[in-house]
């Protein structure tokens, strides 16, 4: 098992022909690639629209080709330029029932930071100054529940994930070996700096967070990609065990 090493300040990266990621290991989304279009996987920052298009343009396809955004919790560093390209240009934004309404820019239960580095706190922040923390919360959703399969590029699955929100997902792509797990869990903390997988901080319920691991140890996929940190190659169950080991302290 490995990460995928990257520089926290390198923005797209092409993990296989039909995977790619925007972004950055500090806030990362991704990009299904088919021949039938592309489904993209969280919205990250507002300003990594620009960043969206880049890719794109490199691939030869342009925003018309997505058909679908997942975002797999509600949370602004994942809702991003969602509304953009819903409003803009009719894409299709999914998110589980029970964050709708944090997608939408309702409450957000209030978690301790836990411990920190002034480094990785301050790059953090220059990034999300840079890219802008304020998304445009969502005004229409659709909703989706656990053990779903939709009908976009890369036949993803929905895996419910709750802990670090109750609406938290998993999102298997079969077609690329790919899990994409938002904050589940992380492989580069954003507050301390630290490498290789383990639990995300500003986690509602962290305890349930741990649990919902099971949910995706047994998935046969190559890649675990968190929306923070670099890439993880190898096995979800592995990746999983990392955690639980590094949450033992």
């Amino acid at each position: 098992m490995a990460n995928v090493r990257s520089h926290p300040e390198r923005h797209p990266v092409r993990l296989a022909p039909s995977l790619h990621r925007i972004g950055n290991d500090i806030v990362a989304s991704y990009l299904v690639v088919a021949p039938d279009g592309i489904t993209l996987v969280d919205a990250g920052l507002p300003g990594m629209y620009a960043d969206l298009r880049h890719e794109l343009d490199g691939l030869g396809r342009t925003l018309d080709d997505i058909r679908g955004v997942i975002l797999t919790h509600g949370d602004s560093d994942h809702v991003g330029f969602a509304e953009r390209l819903r409003r803009e240009r009719g894409v299709p934004v999914f998110v589980h029932a029970a964050d709708a309404d944090r997608a939408r820019g309702g409450d957000k239960p209030k978690s301790a930071m836990g411990p920190f580095r002034l480094g990785p706190l301050l790059r953090f922040a220059a990034f999300g100054i840079r890219k802008g923390m304020r998304p445009q919360w969502l005004t229409e959703v659709r909703e989706v529940a656990d053990g779903e399969t939709l009908d976009l590029p890369g036949s993803p699955h929905i895996v419910g994930m709750p802990g670090h929100s109750p609406g938290s997902v998993a999102v298997f792509s079969p077609a690329v070996r790919a899990v994409f797990v938002g904050d589940a869990l992380t492989t580069r903390h954003v507050l301390t700096g630290r490498t290789g997988p383990g639990p995300a901080p500003f986690t509602d319920d962290p305890a349930e967070a741990l649990a919902s691991l099971d949910r995706i140890a047994g998935l046969d996929a190559d890649w675990v990609l968190p929306g923070h940190g670099p890439a993880f190659r190898g096995s979800p169950a592995e990746a999983a065990d990392a955690v639980r080991k590094v949450a033992r302290g």
